[in-house]
């Protein structure tokens, strides 16, 4: 009895214990559901939501004439809430097999019975969210929002999340100077240097975090709206590229050359108009891409080239004469232990300063240096540090080169600096650098900067203008700049730049041929590896442009400037001019004023008179309703005499329709009722029906134009 009488106790004990505990739970969830119910879903949608940053659109790049070089594509990610309220199961029965035919026809990537698939297991497990495609185009986006079910907009349950790409509509041309920009890689270039302005201000979008670490958006509505980047317009001109590049490309393949570069300035502004920078693909030797920008990042040594510097030095310090001689004996002599050797041997022993330029000997110009600075070498460097060669030219483009101009208190400064520094040795320059000296001597001493923007726009309004900046006003005295164009022009005309061969302008210029450094020496393996460089300014009496064209390690036998370089310059010289209105004399100087009339097209007299007024031609008062040609018997003006075409017509005559334009005998001849064939353009040469036959409507006449 007494042992019933404690398990009874003891069950009572547990049993109350655990009402105890069932009423404890029941009480913590009423608390938790009503009295801290707000606090708890707050941070439960605090773990799942989220507001995600979102990218501007990337604002634009452009050319100087405003060709798209840079633009941002929308691309969208299109997922689907099938099980959203607008869509019964009355409508998905209905609309799903059509829907999955046009997906799948519009992607291509599944069949139509594999999306009916994807669509009833969301529906079956009431998936509010699957990802149907990535990277989907705008155009292809409009398309979609047509299909069955997603045609009713916010009821059809399409979710879409934008993204943009970046694309460059030219793909190669300028490819490095233009620069990119892609997620998780610093940007370079235009696109690195102008990266706070192009990107814009990025919004907010709340987003909601889904089984499988899956984001979607919550809203169609941004939190925070995007504010796009601004529109950068460069000096670059998209069609001078094209040449620069192709000539490039075409030169690199005929020398199997390394890599090469191609730079066009304009003199007065120091804009780059075109900039190309090749490299030959690993393993093709026909294949060449952009991706090292050498003209502003790749210092070397530039041969003869520099032997501008070392005249610049000479005529500025001392006014040498051009006439000067020197003996360069058969082209070899000794400083020290080293010999110093023309690339072929001289005409004659003796040579003037100006045959020196002109033939890039290394001999002469050597001497002449160190004639005039073997005492004072530091005068020397002094004067090539003047002109900015030992320091970086501050473009708004980054990854500009190191330069460097070695001086006579450097650890590295030999016996034999002077001489080899002469000839363009032993210093590091840019070929951009190189430009920039030849152009300010183009530009009558004024160095200017070299420049890739010309503008920034939002909307189309300028917010900032980019003006050209000056490096030194006179980088040397007038009376150089005189016998310098003079060095340089003779370089073209009668010395190792005359297979150049530009007959319709002049070229001021100077080959270079250097042997690269490699691995410390100039011989790597046995062979030596050169580079071929040609720059100089066109045309030489009214410089407008100056260009550099650098061709890196040539293996076909050919090295020289002149044979690897020159013809690259050549064809891009030509094209400028021939295509640009800058070259073209103006027509409205008092000397060549018109004296004679321009010949004139049969036509309204009030429109020929209109046009005689805007280009301020004198011209004779007529009726304005009239057809009307010129009487040549006035050769001082353009006096016009009544042609009786429409009172021929009407008394059913064919009048002569010759020197008629186009528009006016087509309106004529319809008017009346005859039906035109018209062959050609321009003005009327020959009609099927004489002037005089007798005509009406119905007939068939034939024009031909002129």
């Amino acid at each position: 009895m007494e042992n019933k009488k404690q398990i009874l106790t003891r069950s009572y004990i547990v049993y109350v214990c655990m009402c105890v505990f069932a009423i404890s739970i029941l009480y913590r969830i009423c608390v938790i559901q009503f009295s801290e119910g707000k606090e708890w879903k707050a941070k439960a949608d605090a773990f799942t939501t989220s507001l995600v940053s979102i990218d501007a659109v990337r604002g634009n790049i452009f050319d100087v004439n405003g060709a798209l070089l840079a633009t941002s594509l929308p691309y969208y990610e299109v997922s689907v809430d099938i099980c959203a309220p607008g869509i019964d199961e009355k409508v998905f029965k209905e609309k799903r097999d059509s829907l999955a035919a046009k997906l799948s026809t519009l992607f291509g990537d599944k069949t139509e019975r594999e999306y009916s698939k994807i669509l009833n297991k969301a529906r079956k497990d009431k998936d509010r969210f699957v990802i149907l495609q990535r990277n989907v185009s705008y155009k292809d986006l409009q398309t979609l929002k047509t299909f069955p079910i997603f045609n009713r907009a916010k009821r059809g349950g399409l979710i879409t999340l934008q993204t943009n790409r970046r694309e460059r509509p030219f793909q190669l041309l300028a490819a490095r100077t233009i620069g990119m920009s892609r997620p998780g890689i610093k940007p370079v270039g235009l696109e690195g240097a102008f990266d706070s302005i192009l990107k814009g201000e990025s919004g907010k979008r709340l987003m909601q975090k889904i089984a499988g670490d899956v984001w979607r958006p919550v809203n169609d509505e941004n939190e925070l709206e995007t504010k796009d980047g601004n529109d950068l317009y460069t000096t670059l001109d998209i069609n001078i590229q094209d040449v620069a590049e192709n000539a490039l490309m075409k030169a690199l393949i005929k020398n199997q050359a390394s890599h090469g570069c191609v730079v066009l300035m304009e003199v007065k502004t120091g804009a780059i108009k075109a900039i190309a920078n090749l490299k030959r693909v690993k393993g093709d030797s026909a294949s060449y891409t952009e991706n090292f920008n050498y003209a502003i990042g790749y210092p070397s040594e530039p041969g003869s080239t520099f032997k501008l510097a070392s005249f610049l030095t000479l005529l500025d310090n001392y006014d040498i004469s051009l006439d000067e001689k020197v003996n360069v004996g058969n082209g070899e002599c000794m400083y020290f232990d080293r010999k110093m050797k023309d690339s072929h041997a001289p005409k004659n022993s003796i040579m003037t300063a100006q045959e020196i330029f002109e033939n890039s000997s290394n001999v002469g110009t050597s001497k002449l240096v160190t004639k005039y600075f073997s005492k004072d070498p530091k005068a020397y460097i002094d004067k090539l540090r003047s002109f900015h060669l030992h320091e970086k030219l501050g473009l708004s483009i980054p990854g500009e080169g190191v330069p460097r101009i070695k001086q006579t208190k450097d650890k590295d400064w030999y016996g034999t600096s002077l001489p080899w520094i002469s000839i363009g040795y032993e210093s590091n320059v840019t070929p951009l650098q190189t430009l920039t000296l030849y152009n300010a001597i183009a530009n009558n001493g004024t160095m200017v900067k070299p420049m890739f923007v010309k503008e920034i726009k939002r909307n189309g309004n300028t917010v900032k203008k980019f003006n050209p900046e000056i490096i030194a006003d006179k980088i040397v005295k007038p009376s150089t700049i005189v016998k310098a164009k003079q060095l340089m022009e003779g370089v073209v005309k009668n010395g190792s730049g005359k297979g150049i061969n530009i007959t319709a302008f002049k070229v001021g210029g100077k080959t270079g041929t250097a042997q690269i450094l490699k691995n410390g020496n100039y011989k790597d393996e046995g062979f030596s590896s050169y580079q071929a460089t040609f720059v100089g300014y066109f045309p030489a009496d009214r410089p407008l442009y100056s260009c550099i064209v650098v061709v890196y390690e040539p293996s076909k036998g050919n090295y020289y400037g002149g044979l690897v370089a020159a013809p690259v310059f050549k064809e891009v010289a030509e094209k400028v001019y021939s295509s640009s209105v800058d070259f073209i004399k103006p027509v409205n100087l008092k000397k060549d004023m018109l004296t004679k009339s321009p010949e004139v097209i049969a036509t309204k007299s009030e429109e020929l008179s209109g046009l005689a007024k805007a280009f301020s031609l004198p011209v004779n008062k007529t009726d304005s309703d009239k057809y009307v040609s010129q009487n040549r018997k006035d050769t001082t003006r353009i006096a016009l005499q009544e042609i009786s075409i429409e009172s021929q017509l009407k008394k059913g005559v064919m009048p002569n329709l010759t020197g008629l334009s186009a528009k006016d005998a087509l309106y004529l001849l319809e008017n009346h009722g005859m039906y035109v064939r018209i062959l050609g353009f321009g003005s009327v040469k020959k009609q099927s029906i004489e002037a005089g036959q007798k005509v009406g409507k119905g007939n068939k006449i034939t024009l031909t134009l002129s």
